[in-house]
């Protein structure tokens, strides 16, 4: 018995991390094409969202990736339960990390601490249309070489009143 749980611990897990890296590849490149094809026009929503710069609220931004990724979250169920399972539930935490990520870079981009600079409020800041196409993590950006390094706390970064990192748009 104990065998089994550790198998199926294990299992969990990796459908878990696979799940949750695979989104954030799917992420970047989504949104890196809105920008860079164009046979895939940029949709009117993505447009307003780049010419008024601010997100939807975290439970919105949540909800639209959900939407948006449903099947696929779910495709692991016909694997097995606990592959499902993980799958899922790493799908789930990576879209609600996304939303939090995403609105937090526009809300309040200093708290962004774990990546070295928040390369979607770059991305905004300085009209970035071919670089910097992470939302939540900037790992895909190094890899494929659209990370583009700048100076990104000015003033206006500096004189904003300290806030912690919950302070975001929730809904």
């Amino acid at each position: 018995m104990t065998r089994l749980m550790t198998a199926d611990a294990f299992v969990f897990s990796i459908c878990f991390v696979l799940a949750f890296v695979l989104a954030s590849l799917v992420e970047y490149w989504v949104h890196r094409l809105m920008h860079g094809s164009p046979k895939l026009k940029i949709s009117e929503k993505h447009r307003n969202h780049h010419r008024d710069g601010t997100g939807q609220g975290v439970l919105w931004e949540f909800l639209d990736y959900v939407k948006g990724t449903i099947l696929v979250m779910c495709l692991m169920f016909f694997v097995s339960p606990i592959a499902g399972a993980g799958w899922l539930l790493g799908a789930l935490v990576f879209a609600a990390f996304s939303a939090y990520a995403h609105q937090l870079q526009h809300d309040n981009p200093t708290r962004c601490f774990w990546m070295k600079m928040p390369v979607h409020y770059v991305h905004h800041k300085y009209g970035m249309w071919h670089h910097n196409f992470g939302l939540a993590l900037d790992w895909w950006d190094h890899i494929f070489g659209t990370y583009k390094a700048v100076d990104w706390l000015t003033e206006a970064e500096l004189s904003q009143p300290e806030r912690g990192p919950l302070t975001v748009r929730w809904w």
